[in-house]
């Protein structure tokens, strides 16, 4: 196992920036399901074990996943990680998906813009394992 890089501690935060693309659109209005935001999380999740021990580690479980806003195709989406509490092996992580910038077809095909007032898509809490120390 390699060295973390920053030890496992409340508050440390990991973030993304992702461009949905229109590929991933499953229904009308180009909306995107819900598993997209589940699919981030993960990534940020993994980032956040490399982060502090060294590993990817392992999604567990989610203890609240709460969808507030659509996703869209053409959205751009910054998706945070937030270490809240330390096990020896587990680690329990916020999770943020805010629509930061978002398509404008209303303009034309290919306009787009960043949102004034960014929009939170989604929230969760979960919790990874990373494998415990050498024997």
């Amino acid at each position: 196992m390699t060295q973390p890089t920053v030890p496992p501690e409340p508050g440390l935060s990991v973030t993304h920036r992702r461009y949905v693309p229109y590929s991933h659109a499953h229904y009308a209005g180009s909306l995107v399901d819900g598993a997209y935001s589940l699919g981030l999380f993960g990534d940020v999740a993994t980032e956040m074990c490399i982060r502090t021990d060294g590993d990817e580690g392992l999604f567990a479980s989610y203890d609240d996943v709460q969808f507030r806003a659509p996703v869209r195709a053409g959205d751009v989406l910054e998706v945070t990680a937030e270490l809240v509490r330390v096990g020896t092996r587990s680690r329990v992580i916020d999770f943020t998906v805010v629509v930061v910038g978002r398509g404008r077809p209303d303009l034309s095909t290919s306009a787009a813009e960043m949102l004034a007032e960014p929009v939170v898509a989604t929230t969760a809490r979960g919790t990874v394992v990373v494998p415990g120390p050498p024997r």
